[in-house]
Parts: C-alpha cells; structure tokens; sequence
C-alpha cells in the first residue's frame, strides 16, 4: 500500500477545506461581498464594474486578483528556497503559520473603511493554502473552491456505478467529503460572522492549527 504523506492525507484536506468555506463566508458577508478564494467570481465582477463605468468598484475587484497571484508566486518561491527548521520540517508548514498570521491581521482591521485590505490578505493566503496543497490520496483537489472537486467527484461516482471501479468509489467519496466539509465550513463561518463580525475570521485559524499538527508526522 502505497505511503501517504500526513500534508497529503484525507483528514489534512478536510480540514483545511473547512477553513476554506469559513474564508469564503467571511469576506463575502463582512467584507463587502467578495470572494477572496475563488478569483473567478471576482474576475466575472470586475468585468461587470468595468462595463458599467465604475471605475473605484472594479478596482475593489482587482486587488484580491491580483493579491491572488502574487500569493501563487511567493509559495512557488518558498517551496524551491526552503530549509528545515526544527518544528518546522516541512515548507507547508511554513505556508500555514504564515496564512494564521495573515488572518490574524484581517481580525484587527476595522470593518468597512480597510475591507479592501482584508480581501487583498485573505486572497494572498488563501493562494497560498491552494498552490502548497494541491493533491489529497494522490487525487488533485482543491481546499478553498468546489467546482473541480465537483466534477472529479461526478466523474468517479460515475466510474464507480457504471463501471464497477471499485477504487473510484473511494475517491468520489473523498470528493464529496471534501465538498461537504468546505460548505460546513461556510455555514460555520456565516454563523460566527453574525456573532463576531471582523474577529470571526479567527475561528479559521483552529482547523489551520490542526492541520500544522498534523503534518508534524511529516518524514
């Protein structure tokens, strides 16, 4: 049986998909309805601000995109010039302690006025938490966005159902877990933003933890 690293196991990439959902929640219900993970629906709503003529609203739209790719960037830079470092074995490791640092700083940015600033962090890091892990049972998935997982989830349920794949069956499941833990991961982070407001953000930070923990097991 083939060895999984612990920063490519099912239980890392559940729980970083909740992180992901509670992200998302976040800055779409608290910090002016955008989406900080998924840069599709930021790009969909830029192109609608430009044709518009809303110049300032489409420049709302760009700084998380752009934040985005300057997130893919530094984590190709970080897994190519890394060191070990005692409790720190692991470049991933590194990109977690770095996306709770981030969220941390959202917290402690007021509401409103320096939403702009929160969206740009909360895309920095969550391009960060998507390029560093990519892959979960040697499966491509995605821990901040579902339409991938979706389809590969589908294809697989298909695979298991009409052609008697026995390990696509497994791997839809692990799909589909995911999935499900993203949106429980929203529904929690939408419910502590009614509570909290700005600091929710910091509840996004236990399931981050968890996963650190996790890959200390890292060989």
């Amino acid at each position: 049986m083939k060895h999984i690293q612990p920063s490519e196991s099912l239980a890392n990439g559940l729980l970083l998909a909740f992180a992901g959902g509670m992200m998302d929640a976040y800055t779409y219900l608290c910090r002016g309805q955008v989406f900080a993970n998924a840069e599709t629906g930021n790009l969909v709503l830029l192109g609608i601000q430009l044709a518009q003529r809303n110049w300032g609203r489409a420049l709302y739209y760009l700084w998380p995109i752009m934040s985005f790719a300057l997130g893919v960037l530094l984590t190709e830079w970080l897994r190519s010039h890394f060191t070990p470092l005692p409790g720190l074995p692991h470049w991933r490791q590194l990109v977690l302690v770095v996306e709770c640092g981030g969220l941390l700083l959202v917290s402690l940015l007021p509401v409103g006025p320096l939403d702009w600033l929160a969206n740009v962090i909360v895309s920095f890091v969550s391009a960060m938490q998507i390029e560093s892990f990519r892959k979960f049972e040697g499966n491509p998935f995605s821990t901040t966005m579902c339409t991938g997982n979706l389809r590969s989830g589908t294809e697989k349920l298909y695979r298991c159902l009409f052609l008697r794949e026995e390990r696509a069956g497994r791997g839809a499941q692990d799909y589909y877990s995911v999935i499900l833990l993203f949106v429980l991961g929203a529904l929690v982070g939408g419910l502590c933003t009614d509570l909290l407001a700005g600091r929710s953000i910091l509840l996004a930070c236990l399931p981050l933890s968890l996963a650190f923990l996790l890959m200390l097991r890292e060989p």
